[in-house]
């Protein structure tokens, strides 16, 4: 009999081993890198929305297609990218067809209950543009009543209703400063990088132009991150080691400054 259970208790100490061993040698797919490729990062952008993403000669060139290279670079990976109309970007994470998206998506409640978003990379804040020689619009309170131009649907029309003003539709950023320096619209609401992007190659606009800042107490800023599947929960965490380092080497305000002319990665 003590024989019997002796070689029961050594068999059972085995499968023990066995079960543990097993255990260890598999990592859950919560601790693995998914990729859509061995070896390579699968970016989502459109291409076609500078200075963020665009082509210049046959090529990508932008803001987030240079942050993309450099995360990859961080990562020891090599970056493909997959140019892609806005209505499809979202739905191409939950099929697979990329692994991340970089393409100025703004973090919102209801993505992230679908997605994965990884930290921020942009701190989009609102400007208010008016003509240079406005003097009744000194800030986002002084709207009410007035004209505003803004996108139909967008983050600006919203904004622009809650401060009371009568929205001015107007579908592309140059429009809608047409509106205003014509005297149609009394201003503008729109992102601060928009802005300073359409300073950069139009520098004689700071002739007829003023835009104010909207404080954080008035209007949040927008949280603009990378999009990745919520299944894939260890390429999150790696692009947020990937990003928390460009920042800290200064290459994600280099590239800010190249494409912006100012700092927006900081809140």
């Amino acid at each position: 009999m003590k024989k019997w259970f002796k070689i029961a208790a050594i068999a059972a100490l085995g499968l023990l081993l066995t079960i543990t061993l097993t255990a260890c040698g598999k990592s859950s797919s919560s601790d693995s890198v998914q990729l859509k490729t061995k070896g390579t990062l699968t970016v989502g952008l459109e291409g076609t929305y500078a200075p963020y993403s665009y082509r210049e000669d046959g090529k990508l060139k932008g803001f987030e297609v240079e942050l993309a290279r450099d995360v990859a670079k961080k990562m020891g990976y090599k970056v493909k990218f997959v140019p892609t109309k806005w209505d499809s970007l979202i739905a191409g994470v939950s099929s697979k067809k990329f692994d991340v998206v970089f393409n100025n998506v703004t973090i919102t409640s209801a993505r992230a209950k679908k997605f994965s978003f990884t930290d921020p990379y942009i701190y989009s804040r609102e400007v208010l543009i008016t003509k240079k020689d406005n003097t009744t619009i000194n800030s986002v309170d002084d709207i009410k009543n007035k004209k505003i131009a803004a996108g139909v649907g967008t983050n600006n029309e919203t904004v622009a209703q809650k401060f009371g003003a009568k929205v001015v539709s107007s579908s592309e950023f140059t429009s809608a400063l047409s509106l205003v320096k014509d005297g149609r619209a009394d201003g503008n609401l729109n992102a601060r990088e928009a802005y300073l992007s359409y300073l950069k190659d139009n520098p004689a606009a700071a002739n007829d132009f003023k835009y104010t800042v909207i404080p954080t107490n008035k209007v949040k800023a927008a949280k603009i991150a990378g999009l990745v599947n919520k299944d894939n929960p260890a390429l999150t965490k790696k692009i947020n080691k990937a990003l928390k380092e460009l920042k800290a080497d200064g290459t994600l305000k280099k590239l800010s400054v190249k494409y912006f002319t100012a700092d927006i990665t900081e809140k």
